[in-house]
């Protein structure tokens, strides 16, 4: 029978580190999954479950158990993706604003006939994945977790540390944010 994860934290708090490299592999697919939905370069992606795994690690003396382990690492998952999409977003070299052919191909038939499904769901992953790189950190963290990852306000505000009516408010700007740039995109054209 596997040890449960309060077993293995105690173990490790005990100076067991090397029990650390269990909640690892369990928690990894989940991490990296988490990690992708922010990051898009796969480098970027080992260095952000790097870093969550490290500060997991480095703060598990404060993980107090009255909630799942899981809950809370993923509160640190969310917040190191917040970071590194902030670092991104200072760090920008260009920003995308135009529609390659596929893209506007695809756009252009679905405006056609938007109830038939897209022959070309790689274009409209592109153009979404454009459209989401072009938000600010903040933006694009709320509206993935809101949008994407289905997210109830109060999870998000969970995950994030932020107040319920402030998710709110980001979440109202970050629509209004991606309008801005959806329009930049001229994207508008075919909606």
């Amino acid at each position: 029978m596997d040890p449960s994860d309060p077993e293995i934290i105690a173990a490790v708090r005990a100076g067991e580190i090397d029990r650390y490299d269990e909640l690892v592999r369990k928690y990894s697919p989940r991490v990296f999954a988490t990690a992708r939905r922010y990051a898009r370069r796969e480098d970027e992606i080992q260095d952000v479950v790097q870093q969550i795994f490290v500060r997991a690690f480095q703060h598990i003396g404060s993980w107090r158990g009255d909630a799942p382990f899981e809950h809370w690492l993923m509160r640190i998952a969310v917040r190191a993706c917040y970071d590194q999409l902030r670092h991104h977003q200072r760090n920008r070299e260009i920003t995308v604003t135009e529609l390659d052919p596929t893209e506007a191909d695809w756009l252009a038939r679905h405006a056609l006939s938007p109830d038939t499904d897209p022959t070309d769901a790689d274009a409209a992953r592109s153009l979404v994945a454009k459209a989401m790189e072009s938000l600010s950190p903040p933006a694009r963290l709320v509206l993935t977790l809101l949008e994407i990852e289905d997210r109830s306000v109060k999870e998000i505000a969970a995950l994030t540390g932020w107040s319920v009516p402030l998710v709110k408010v980001r979440a109202f700007r970050a629509r209004a944010e991606m309008r801005r740039v959806l329009a930049r995109m001229g994207v508008d054209k075919y909606l």
